[in-house]
């Protein structure tokens, strides 16, 4: 269909129409025929004729209402009947895979005129890729299933399979081999954690939370100890089907019994008579994913203490949707194990050895989450820049106010240091072993995570203050707002409680500190 030709007009001839049955306006240099729509504006009729807005340029009023995206839904596109002449359109919508101009809303790396020491042209390159792929592919699924509650697309899920985005969310390593990585850009034995950082700090831009861990984060958490620790065997069958999108995983380690408390959890597996079975027993809360997951990577008590293992979803193990904060996508479920027979060979490392085989695999979780949460800080920073730069209050931008820069200062301050550390400890990780991680990394990443969580908190309440009433409104204005400080919560529950994280570095502090160490 061709679009419509539109006229060019003088303000003059715009403000000859201005009246209950004969109403434009101008927004941003284009015109607008608004009387058979007034009567169906959200604020009703009057807002437009009252307020001195029929027939005007009625460009910072909108923008002190609106976000720009209200523009170009089609049934408010229609509405345009031309442009004013000599002038032209200021605002444009961000275009799929442009980064953004405001300041401090990209990382230091990704902003025009800085350096880094980390990043190099193949980190430059997944980005630019990754962004275009977010933007196109996966932005609009996520508004759209954090709004109806549905799972992922399997859609989505398989093009993400299609270049091997997958395999790379589980960062370096053999799994990686012969694969063609999005689309060649990065080759798998350059591949590293900064690599599998710019993939995690991309898909946390598209400020749908729930979407987010229902978009594979149980395979994030879950299929590693599989990667690491299965036997060959089990990773030939299971590795390639999760990968693939074909089939899904999920860690399924909290309790009500115990979350942090690993070692307090009551499910059970004991032996078969035969030895070649183990039979679990128990119950587990709060598993990301888990309503549609395939396999469950299961901490359970043993003979010999803890032990983890892989189970198929098969009789006797049930799965139920448990309503939370963020968005039924997550498939958040309570999983009950009755008498579910596993063989003995899905048994991940020794059998009591489960506690260094969860310990290796929440570093790199809680790592996971660190890049999250700094990337997704950023965005709430770039979101309260833009609103104090066109919101007007006692007649003056927000801007203009002290307090206001006050709050931006220190959410900028939080968000830079956030990404300085993380930055640090994936060039550590970068340099470590997968056992000196585990070593020497997981008090440094317990802290990094606490302090992680606690800076989205206070972020998240300090933008609600900026944007006020919009800041706790679902839609419109501050609607990413609303979400993030909505779901803020997750961050510092999920991979370990705040003060349980903050502890664990201290402690691992002081068995290092040295015995001869005096004030």
């Amino acid at each position: 269909m061709a679009s419509k030709e539109l006229k060019q007009f003088t303000p003059e001839e715009v403000a000859q129409h201005n009246k209950d049955g004969d109403l434009w306006v101008i927004i941003d240099a284009k015109v607008y025929d608004l009387t058979r729509f007034k009567d169906l504006h959200p604020g009703g009729a009057a807002v437009l004729i009252d307020d001195e807005v029929a027939g005007q340029d009625a460009t910072e009023a909108f923008y002190g209402l609106h976000r720009h995206e209200v523009l170009e839904r089609p049934q408010y596109a229609r509405l345009q009947i031309g442009t004013i002449q000599g002038e032209s359109s200021v605002i444009r919508a961000r275009v799929p895979g442009q980064l953004s101009k405001v300041p401090f809303a990209e990382p230091t790396w990704l902003s025009e005129g800085y350096y880094s020491p980390y990043f190099k042209e193949s980190h430059q390159r997944l980005q630019q890729a990754m962004r275009q792929f977010v933007d196109e592919v996966i932005y609009p699924d996520a508004q759209a299933r954090e709004e109806d509650g549905k799972r992922p697309s399997l859609e989505v899920v398989h093009k993400m399979a299609e270049v091997n985005i997958h395999a790379m969310r589980m960062g370096p390593g053999k799994h990686l081999k012969g694969l063609t990585l999005m689309g060649g850009i990065v080759k798998p034995e350059e591949y590293d954690y900064f690599h599998e950082l710019v993939i995690t700090q991309e898909f946390a831009r598209i400020g749908a939370r729930g979407y987010g861990d229902g978009l594979n984060a149980g395979a994030v958490i879950g299929l590693p100890p599989v990667l690491n620790f299965g036997s060959p065997e089990l990773k030939a069958r299971v590795v390639p089907e999760v990968l693939s999108g074909k089939k899904f995983i999920c860690l399924a380690i909290s309790e009500a019994f115990a979350g942090s408390d690993v070692m307090g959890l009551k499910t059970t597996a004991k032996k078969s008579e035969d030895g070649k079975h183990w039979i679990i027993n128990g119950t587990k809360k709060w598993i990301t994913n888990g309503t549609f997951a395939d396999y469950f990577t299961v901490g359970c008590k043993t003979e010999d203490g803890f032990t983890v293992i892989l189970v198929e979803r098969s009789e006797g193990l049930e799965t139920k949707a448990i309503k939370t904060s963020y968005s039924p996508a997550a498939g958040t479920s309570f999983v009950t194990f009755d008498d579910v027979k596993v063989p003995v060979e899905n048994t991940l490392g020794p059998e009591g050895g489960g506690i260094f085989v969860m310990l290796s695999n929440f570093n790199h979780e809680r790592w996971v989450m660190c890049c999250t949460s700094a990337r997704s800080q950023r965005s709430i920073v770039e979101e309260c820049l833009k609103w104090i730069n066109q919101r007007k209050a006692f007649g003056r931008p927000l801007s203009s106010q002290a307090v206001i820069r006050s709050k931006l200062a220190a959410m900028i301050a939080r968000v830079e240091s956030v990404q300085s550390w993380v930055e640090n400890v994936t060039h550590q990780m970068n340099n470590m072993s997968y056992k000196e991680q585990s070593r020497k990394l997981a008090g440094q990443i317990g802290l990094l995570k606490m302090y992680c969580t606690q800076t989205a908190q206070e972020t998240a309440r300090d933008a609600v203050q900026i944007f006020g009433g919009r800041g706790i409104t679902r839609t419109g204005m501050g609607r990413f707002i609303e979400h993030y400080h909505r779901t803020i919560a997750f961050d510092a529950l999920l991979g370990g409680a705040e003060d349980v994280l903050g502890d664990l570095g201290v402690r691992q502090a002081m068995r290092n500190m040295p015995k001869n160490a005096r004030l």
